[in-house]
């Protein structure tokens, strides 16, 4: 009897942890589609409008959904569960809190001032820092692509969007807004959401990374 209450005991300790991560996979994968649009959506606009106010102010606050995107898609169980794996993932993690920040700032302090002021301000401290931050998600979020891409738990399509367009969204985000940039924009949208599709149709099935 003692036996088969410990039995039940794990099985309901059990169910209750995949749960929890059944929900957080999933919350990751509503907040990618949420990354994706907010990303997406004014990179589509301003290849019309230029930038706006109100481009700024979505594509400034939609990068708060990263880190639980990444998080789902971490959370995908592939062959690469392992060291490098967690390294990549925790690269990425550092790089895409400090590239937030840096899209925050770009798109909501920045500009709003005079050029003379940003200039000013970019040539001091400040613009090595948004290197540097900008060179950390870049490095980041390669490694942590190249093991999307490995495992094949992704469609290689978006896993390779992953990889290829968000780097170059950070090293275009200082520049003035073109077509180009506009069309990465639409391309990393699309490899978000297509990744958070991915999640979303997979969490039924356990292939989560063991706890």
């Amino acid at each position: 009897m003692a036996n088969g209450l410990a039995i039940r005991h794990c099985s309901g300790a059990a169910a209750g942890s995949y749960g929890h991560r059944m929900m957080l996979l999933r919350f990751g994968a509503a907040c990618g589609v949420v990354l994706g649009l907010s990303i997406g959506v004014p990179g589509a606009v301003e290849a019309f409008t230029g930038e706006t106010t109100a481009t700024s102010l979505v594509i400034g606050l939609g990068v708060a959904f990263g880190p639980p995107a990444l998080t789902a898609f971490f959370l995908l169980r592939g062959n690469g569960s392992g060291t490098f794996r967690a390294v990549a993932y925790g690269l990425n993690a550092i790089g895409l809190g400090l590239f937030a920040g840096v899209a925050f700032a770009l798109n909501l302090v920045l500009f709003f001032l005079s050029d003379a002021v940003v200039e000013d301000v970019l040539d001091g401290p400040t613009g090595a820092v948004v290197r540097i931050c900008g060179l950390v998600f870049v490095a980041g979020t390669v490694l942590f692509g190249a093991t999307m891409i490995r495992d094949r738990v992704f469609p290689a399509v978006p896993a390779w969007g992953y990889t290829v367009t968000l780097p170059l969204l950070a090293l275009l985000a200082p520049l003035d807004d073109t077509p180009l940039t506009s069309a990465v924009h639409l391309l990393a949208a699309a490899s978000l959401i297509w990744l958070s599709a991915t999640v979303w149709t997979s969490s039924s099935r356990r292939t989560l990374v063991p706890a």
